[in-house]
């Protein structure tokens, strides 16, 4: 049996159709996952599952595969949302998104349907079968979303299947409207998985609270404002800080005393990073066997070339272009194009 995993937008819906034209629809089963905040969060804003639902069940009859909701919140915050409210609870930066595939639909998912042989997504990477299964990235990298992907292990990988990961959004778009699908024109979700249409910061908020502190100038310690809490903040941030005279630039943030410290953009420059060490290491395919690699700080096209040198369960990572955003609690993922070799945490206090 095949499971495929529909969300209600376009992709996963020609990822679905795709597959039933490459191997029919005798042995495919479609589930929905139900992973939406809305019991905890109902205050904050609507939750789009029911129209999710709605254009799920439509594209499922349209495909005549039989569809299954599988309800996955208590598992989703324990192993997602309780992972970010407590990174963020520290002043690390989180990435959630990481954790929802190799957690949810690729972990508790296939706890409850343990005897799917391929998960098929709306992902746009590819798998590539041989001697090992390999992670590849997509033609398009704007789309490209092997990011995401990182954190899978290699058992979870074999298991994968991406339909249109060879395709363009263009060429995903055209399919859906030459099949009709109900969903061809529906806009693409954006954000971090499971808010929604909630608000990051009301997010937060709910979970975290507000705390006020100082927000001071890096050079002078001088105050400038106030902040409601650290947590809503990250390195690099440059919106959001409702001071005057900008741009500024986040380019510390200390707990103890609960200080949002900043620049301008030239002397945010100064704080820029070119040098950090990442553990927690995840592997495809493997250590990779060159300390030669490129990687990506953040979803997105840009890939920078870098220079790794092992130390025991650690990697300490060179950049050529040095970036202001690198923050403690992120995720450095490691490239040898075409493939994406894995991922690790940057750790505090790094190089």
């Amino acid at each position: 049996m095949d499971a495929v995993l529909l969300s209600g937008g376009v992709d996963s819906s020609v990822a679905l159709m795709r597959h039933i034209t490459q191997h029919g629809a005798d042995r495919l089963r479609a589930y929905y996952l139900k992973i939406w905040l809305e019991d905890e969060l109902a205050s904050l804003g609507a939750c789009p599952w029911e129209e999710d639902l709605a254009y799920v069940r439509a594209v499922a009859d349209r495909a005549g595969v039989p569809l299954e909701v599988v309800p996955l919140q208590r598992e989703y915050f324990d192993r997602v949302v309780s992972y970010a409210i407590a990174e963020l609870k520290a002043g690390r930066t989180p990435s959630p998104d990481l954790f929802c595939n190799q957690r949810i639909k690729f972990g508790a998912f296939l706890d409850h349907v343990d005897q799917a042989e391929r998960v098929i997504t709306g992902h746009y990477a590819q798998v590539e079968r041989g001697e090992r299964v390999r992670l590849a990235m997509a033609p398009d990298p704007v789309k490209d979303q092997t990011y995401f992907l990182s954190e899978l292990s290699p058992e979870q990988l074999a298991r994968a299947e991406f339909p249109v990961g060879t395709m363009s959004k263009r060429e995903v778009r055209e399919v859906a409207a030459q099949l009709d699908l109900p969903n061809q024109a529906r806009p693409d979700s954006q954000g971090i998985c499971f808010l929604g249409k909630i608000r990051y910061p009301e997010f937060v908020r709910h979970y975290l609270g507000t705390r006020p502190g100082t927000i001071r100038n890096s050079q002078t310690g001088q105050a400038l404002g106030t902040h409601q809490g650290v947590w809503f903040y990250t390195i690099g941030q440059r919106q959001g800080l409702g001071l005057g005279n900008g741009p500024w630039y986040v380019v510390d943030k200390t707990m103890d005393d609960n200080t949002l410290w900043v620049s301008h953009a030239e002397a945010a420059q100064r704080f820029s990073r070119d040098r950090f060490v990442v553990g927690e290491l995840n592997w495809l395919a493997g250590p990779p066997e060159t300390d030669r690699l490129k990687l990506k700080l953040r979803h997105g096209p840009d890939l920078v070339d870098c220079r790794i040198a092992r130390s025991a369960d650690r990697l300490e990572v060179t950049m050529e272009r040095a970036d202001r955003g690198v923050a403690p609690g992120q995720f450095a993922v490691f490239y040898d194009p075409p493939y994406c070799l894995g991922a690790g945490k940057i750790l505090e206090h790094a190089a």
